[in-house]
């Protein structure tokens, strides 16, 4: 027997395969992660606006909702490790085809750069931007900036990217469908009753760190210049504080592809079904099969009963809506927090990415592992665990409350904020071109979107020939003002340590209530109606929650919007928002999906209360109903065993 279980292929171990299974997830929610990351790079990028973007970020699960009730009901019909495989290769091709605009594009160009000559020279292309009057163009024969430019991003890519990146997100969405079921599925039929749980507590480990490594990921990605692939370090002039700077956003799919590759390659080697690991539980595992393959015809007749069983559940509904609020709160986090973290702050977009995937998912995490710890030890049943999440979703609103006024107000921006500020006329005479975007801050605190509107006919400039500032500013504080090359930013930053702080609060709080939701649910329907339950509970995440909700946010964003960029007169990406009515909106659609939650769980509480109160009626002889459903489910389940 030993020598049989030695000779035995490492493709027949279980514990092989969870470890695949680990890897493959891991690189699957990279790309996911990653790509919330670089939102608001690839919106600076290709010029997208928030609801966009948004809409962008959801349509992964337009596939993954369309596939995921046919991929469910195959089971244990077809080789489950080949179609796991198969699907990591596709969703490797949705990767490359993420970052392929990057290769199909030329250069990224701000509206200062597009230099005649093609000059990488800082002072050369900075002094394009300088207040420069008619004469001087004509003695120059120097056409406007924007015409030159509108003729070569007309013969770009562009114009295809935006559905190419929807296609791929599509892509993706329909590749992730069969592996964690498949993967789920197969560890069970095949693990000891004893290891299951244990392998597939470390899958659910995975699922949950995953994001968070997309997030660390995009940190340190975005750190790397678009096009340091094209052009040298010398020829990069932008720093990463600067309103243009725009990250290496496509590097992160394409390492996430070489790893699906890699995780991908050993499922085509693991066999349909191997022998269980207990070699005891044989017989149980081919009845469980016997039975799975005679039941689904069963299923499928008894399914408009057990769904209407499981609808009539007050409880069941109740519940599930509390999630799909939270759900939908944790869709606008995890898509824009990133980004509003970036604008409300001046922050750059690898600095942001660090707190969200350093900071909120895995408090995030431990906050779900707590509350099942807390479940155990104070052993709460179905009425406790109501009141668990009740409180929970209470506390995470005193933490989030005073988030909201904890912002910045929008810096003093010439002729654009505050609304009833009217533009400098000292520049009326500079003939600047409409669409050159490089900001400046004069000395007297007020920002310009251009040297040339600030009125400067000089610069002073460093050893390295880079712009230090911009003088004889006509429009900064007199003819003698100057300007520096960057934002004035919002001017709050000591803000931002007690914002996270009570962020890091909040998703620590409302996380506590993710298991004994989850127990609530299992726990208030039969049992031959738990499976049903769950799969409806997902579906309902995906079309209500997570589908709609990052446009929804994304729509509220760009409400937000004072400045939009335009590019050959069309309407591209937000420059500048107002940072108060950004904040205010944002995270009070938040707080409306929050009080959302807290409502239902609360009305799931009184229902709870109100039946072990043992109330006269209808609502007891439904209670008498509901404990005698579970005897016998019980007892059906213990007379299928011994058969």
């Amino acid at each position: 027997m030993e020598a049989k279980v030695r000779s035995r292929s490492i493709f027949c171990s279980v514990k092989f395969f969870v470890a695949c299974q680990s890897m493959l997830q891991l690189s699957q929610l990279l790309v996911s992660g990653y790509m919330k990351s670089s939102i608001s790079t690839i919106e600076r990028r290709y010029g997208l606006s928030s609801q966009k973007s948004g809409l962008l970020a959801a349509f992964n699960e337009v596939g993954n909702t369309l596939l995921i009730v046919f991929v469910s009901f195959l089971g244990s019909r077809v080789h489950r490790p080949r179609i796991i495989g198969f699907g990591a290769l596709l969703a490797c091709l949705a990767s490359l085809l993420m970052a392929l605009p990057h290769f199909l594009s030329g250069p990224y160009r701000n509206s200062d750069r597009q230099l005649p000559n093609g000059g990488r020279n800082d002072a050369t292309w900075n002094s394009s931007s300088l207040c420069r009057a008619a004469s001087f163009l004509v003695a120059n024969a120097t056409a406007p900036l924007s015409n030159r430019s509108c003729g070569e991003q007309g013969s770009s890519a562009h114009e295809g990217i935006y559905p190419l990146l929807l296609f791929a997100q599509l892509l993706l969405g329909v590749a992730s469908v069969p592996m964690q079921p498949f993967g789920i599925s197969y560890i069970d039929d095949h693990a000891s009753n004893r290891n299951s749980p244990l392998y597939l507590g470390i899958l659910l480990a995975v699922t949950a760190i995953g994001p968070a490594f997309g997030f660390l990921s995009g940190a340190f990605l975005l750190r790397f210049y678009v096009d340091f692939d094209k052009m040298s370090a010398d020829e990069v002039q932008l720093d990463r504080g600067d309103l243009r700077w725009v990250g290496a956003w496509w590097l992160g799919f394409l390492v996430a592809s070489c790893l699906l590759f890699v995780a991908a390659l050993p499922y085509f080697f693991f066999p349909r079904s191997m022998p269980p690991e207990d070699e005891s539980e044989v017989d149980e595992k081919r009845q469980l099969d016997v039975f799975q393959e005679v039941g689904i015809l069963h299923f499928l007749k008894s399914f408009p009963s057990m769904l209407c069983r499981t609808l009539r559940s007050p409880v069941y509904l109740l519940v599930v809506l509390a999630q799909i609020n939270l759900a939908a709160m944790v869709a606008g986090l995890a898509t824009f927090m990133a980004k509003f973290i970036e604008k409300q702050f001046s922050q750059t977009a690898d600095f942001s990415n660090v707190m969200i995937g350093g900071v909120s998912i895995p408090l995030a995490v431990l906050g779900t592992v707590l509350g099942g710890v807390l479940m155990r030890r104070w052993t709460l049943g179905v009425a406790g665990a109501s009141r668990l999440c009740t409180a929970a979703i209470l506390l995470s609103l005193c933490f989030a409350f005073p988030l909201i006024f904890m912002g910045c107000p929008t810096q003093k921006i010439d002729g654009i904020f505050p609304p009833r500020r009217a533009a400098a006329q000292c520049s009326s005479t500079c003939l600047c071109v409409q669409e050159s975007f490089h900001p400046v801050c004069g000395s007297d605190g007020i920002e310009f979107t251009s040297p040339c509107r600030a009125g400067c006919v000089a610069m002073e400039t460093d050893i390295a020939n880079k712009v230090v500032n911009f003088t004889e500013c006509r429009c900064v504080g007199g003819a003698g003002g100057w300007a520096a090359p960057r934002t004035c930013g919002s001017g709050c930053g000591h803000l931002l340590l007690p914002f996270v702080v009570l962020m890091a609060a909040t998703c620590l709080t409302a996380s506590l209530c993710q298991t004994p939701s989850f127990v609530l649910i299992l726990r208030t329907v039969t049992a031959r109606d738990k499976s049903l339950a769950v799969g409806i509970q997902y579906m309902l995440f995906r079309v209500l929650a997570f589908m709609p909700c990052p446009v929804v946010y994304g729509s509220v964003i760009d409400s937000t919007c004072v400045l939009w960029d335009r590019k050959c007169g069309k309407q591209t990406s937000c420059l500048y928002y107002d940072l108060d009515r950004f904040r205010h909106r944002f995270l009070g659609v938040q707080g409306v999906f929050m009080c959302g939650g807290l409502l239902c769980f609360f009305l799931t509480a009184l229902v709870l209360h109100r039946r072990k109160a043992g109330p006269v009626g209808p609502d007891a002889a439904n209670q008498s109903v509901y404990e005698l459903v579970n005897e016998r489910n019980k007892e059906e389940e213990v007379n299928s065993g011994h058969t």
